[in-house]
């Protein structure tokens, strides 16, 4: 097997969708993957909501802190996941890119924001597919 791939969650506040991204990332992935993320204006923490809808399903973000996003970041990573931060995503030729449109959960009640952690949970397992092939 290679190099482990590097997989990079970018949300505005670095505060819900990237940080639960990131965390089904790390538990499906394992040390076979390579787990970032950040955000082009984050918040000072992870949105409390989003930790209790991850907690029900076995998977602790509390300890998580948002991040800024940096040009190294982007440059380190072999794909690089958007959910709603437009131009603020710096592009590098030869990166993997893809853009999920996904409702934000800030301010949303636990009901919603279940909703938002299930498709989340689709798409990571399938991004997860593909990056292990």
């Amino acid at each position: 097997m290679g190099k482990r791939p590097t997989v990079l969650f970018v949300c505005v506040h670095n505060a819900g969708r990237s940080q639960m991204a990131a965390g089904f990332m790390r538990e499906l992935g394992g040390d076979r993957v390579e787990v970032l993320s950040a955000g082009s204006a984050p918040k000072t923490e992870i949105n409390p909501v989003a930790i209790a809808a991850m907690a029900e399903v076995g998977i602790d973000i509390a300890s998580q802190q948002p991040k800024i996003l940096s040009t190294e970041a982007v440059l380190q990573s072999d794909a690089v996941i958007t959910m709603g931060c437009g131009d603020a995503c710096p592009f590098y030729a030869g990166k993997r890119y893809e853009d999920w449109v996904l409702e934000d959960p800030a301010g949303q009640d636990l009901a919603f924001v279940r909703k938002v952690r299930d498709e989340i949970k689709v798409r990571v397992e399938a991004l997860l597919s593909q990056l292990l092939t």
